[in-house]
């Protein structure tokens, strides 16, 4: 499950997660920890939100309407240092979306964030690796 057609790097490492990290997961299609075969340890998911400043935060969509929602609430929660990863299914997928990586890119993009990375969360799952802008962290 962890490792995904050619590439052997385990999933928690091409996403960057570390020991320790707060890390929100929002839309995601089966329990988080079920996309890795290992997972650090003492990576706090999901905390409680009231003045959190979060390492890393992974949303999955399905629609423009999600993105725009989701991203909205969720951008002022990452720190200037973190990283927001943006899932929607793979068009090999059989989860149907009207989405594609472009309109993703482009969006997110307009908030100030810059895309840094592609890869493959698992068979059905695509990911998009964003940060803010070194001259904005």
């Amino acid at each position: 499950m962890e490792t995904v057609g050619y590439s052997k790097t385990p999933l928690s490492k091409k996403l960057g997660i570390k020991e320790k990290m707060k890390l929100l997961t929002v839309n995601e299609p089966r329990p988080y920890k079920e996309f890795f075969f290992e997972f650090p340890d003492a990576v706090i998911i999901n905390p409680k939100l009231e003045n959190q400043s979060l390492d890393l935060i992974h949303i999955f969509i399905k629609t423009r309407t999600e993105l725009a929602a989701i991203v909205n609430r969720i951008k002022p929660l990452l720190k200037k240092e973190g990283v927001l990863w943006v899932s929607w299914p793979k068009g090999s997928s059989t989860i149907k979306t009207e989405l594609k990586r472009e309109p993703i890119r482009d969006y997110i993009l307009k908030t100030g964030l810059v895309d840094t990375k592609v890869c493959a969360v698992d068979s059905d799952w695509s990911g998009l690796k964003f940060v803010y802008r070194k001259e904005n962290r």
